[in-house]
C-alpha cells in the first residue's frame, strides 16, 4: 500500500509541477503571483476537450492546439490588462490576475455548463507489477511533464532567450540599457506560462475530468509548491511540486481523503513561518 501511495504521490506532484513552473516563471519576470493560473488551466482542458472529442483530433494533436491557443490568450490578456499595469505595482497585477481568473472561469462555465467533460481515448488496463498499479495515464503525465522540465530548464539555461529573461528578472532598467525589451521578454514569458498551463489542463483532465472547477481544485497546492520552493525557482517550483504531492497523498494514511489539501495550507503557514523565500528562492537584494 505505502510503494502504491508514493507512485500516486509522485504523479500527483507532476501534476502540479507544470502549473507551479508556470506561477514561478511569471512571479519571476514580473514580480506578483498570477491568480490566473487555474482558470489558464481549465480553459486548456476545455481547448482540447473541444479539438479531441468534437473535432476528432488524436489528443496529442488537441493538446498542441490547446497550447498554441492558451499561450494566444495570454499574450492577448498581457497585451490588454496586465502590459498597461506594469508599472503600477504588484497589489495592482494580482488584483487583475484574479479578477482574469474569475472571467475566464465564467466563459467555461457559461460555454460547456457545469458538467464534467472527459477526453476521447481509448480505455488500457493498468499495468501491475509487483503489486503496484500503473496507469497509462500516469505514465503519459510522467513523460510529458519530465520532457517539458527539461526543454524549459535547457531555454532558460542555455539559449539567448533565457539569459534575457534571467537578465530582466534579476535588473529590468540595466536589462533595457542592454537592449533586451522588457515587454517583448514578458510576452514570451506569458506565452510560455499558457502553453505549461494548457498541457496541464490536459494531464489534470486525464487523471480525473474537465469541469468549470478543474484548475481552482489545483490552486492551492499549486501555490504551496511554488513557495516552498522558492518563488522565482524554476528547480525548486518541481521540486515543491513533488514535496506536496508525495506529502498529500501519504497524508491519507492518517486523515480522510477530503482533507488532504490541509496539507497544502499547513506546509505554506510552516514555510512562511520558518524560511519566507522557500528552499531555493534566493534572498532578496534591498537597496
Amino acid at each position: 500500500m505505502l510503494g502504491q501511495l508514493i507512485i500516486n504521490g509522485l504523479v500527483s506532484g507532476l501534476l502540479l509541477a507544470l502549473p507551479a513552473l508556470a506561477l514561478t516563471l511569471v512571479f519571476g519576470i514580473l514580480k506578483f503571483p498570477n491568480f490566473a493560473v487555474g482558470a489558464t488551466l481549465t480553459f486548456g482542458g476545455y481547448a482540447a476537450w473541444v479539438m479531441n472529442h468534437q473535432v476528432g483530433a488524436p489528443l496529442f494533436v488537441a493538446a498542441a492546439v490547446a497550447a498554441t491557443i492558451a499561450a494566444g490568450l495570454a499574450i492577448v490578456c498581457d497585451r490588454l490588462i496586465f502590459e498597461r499595469l506594469r508599472d503600477a505595482g504588484s497589489i495592482s497585477l494580482l488584483v487583475a490576475s484574479l479578477g482574469l481568473s474569475l472571467v475566464l472561469e465564467n466563459i467555461c462555465r457559461f460555454v460547456f455548463g457545469n458538467s464534467t467533460r472527459n477526453f476521447d481515448v481509448e480505455i488500457a488496463r493498468p499495468i501491475r507489477w509487483n503489486g503496484l498499479r500503473i496507469n497509462h495515464e500516469q505514465i503519459v503525465t510522467a513523460v510529458t511533464v519530465i520532457l517539458c522540465v527539461i526543454i524549459l530548464q535547457l531555454l532558460l539555461s542555455a539559449s539567448p532567450l533565457g539569459r534575457a529573461m534571467r537578465a530582466t528578472a534579476d535588473n529590468p532598467a540595466l536589462a533595457a540599457v542592454r537592449g533586451i525589451e522588457r515587454n517583448t521578454v514578458a510576452r514570451i514569458t506569458w506565452a510560455l506560462s499558457g502553453v505549461l498551463l494548457a498541457l496541464s489542463g490536459v494531464l489534470a483532465g486525464l487523471d480525473r475530468a474537465v469541469d468549470p472547477l478543474l484548475g481552482w481544485s489545483y490552486q492551492l497546492p499549486v501555490f504551496a509548491a511554488a513557495i516552498l520552493g522558492g518563488l522565482g525557482s524554476p528547480i525548486g517550483a518541481v521540486f515543491g511540486a513533488l514535496v506536496i504531492g508525495l506529502a498529500e497523498e501519504l497524508s491519507t494514511l492518517v486523515l480522510p481523503t477530503n482533507y488532504r489539501q490541509i496539507v497544502s495550507f499547513a506546509i505554506i503557514l510552516l514555510l512562511l513561518l520558518m524560511r519566507t523565500r522557500g528552499l531555493f528562492g534566493a534572498k532578496a537584494v534591498r537597496k
